[in-house]
């Protein structure tokens, strides 16, 4: 299993970005997909979810101003981010709850940075 995360970047504050997550396997099942972010020093924070069935969920930081959304024939998450603040700086992270016969397990990409500056 794979997830491949890109969209990251530099913006002003008040500016939008989106980050998108590709989700690549053979035979996978993907229950749940979703963003976390990390600040220096820091653990990771988890940022926005969404289940298989469409449900999702937002940290309270970010609710209102993020969307998660997901292309299920493409295997794609995606975070809408909108109206950015400087405290939104920080590495993104996607990842995903993937179901096999052995059961599931969470898979994670690679950090993307983004950066709320002006």
């Amino acid at each position: 299993v794979q997830l491949q995360a890109s969209g990251g970047g530099l913006v002003q504050p008040g500016g939008s970005l989106r980050l998108s997550c590709a989700v690549s396997g053979n035979r996978i099942s993907i229950n749940a997909t979703g963003w976390y972010r990390q600040y220096p020093g820091k653990p990771r924070d988890l940022v926005a979810v969404i289940l298989s069935g469409g449900p999702t969920n937002y940290a309270p930081s970010v609710k209102g101003r993020f969307t998660i959304s997901r292309d299920v024939g493409k295997n794609t998450v995606y975070l809408e981010m909108d109206s950015l603040k400087p405290e939104d700086t920080a590495v993104y992270y996607c990842t995903a709850l993937i179901g096999s016969a052995q059961g599931s397990s969470w898979y994670w990409g690679q950090g993307t940075q983004v950066t709320v500056s002006s």
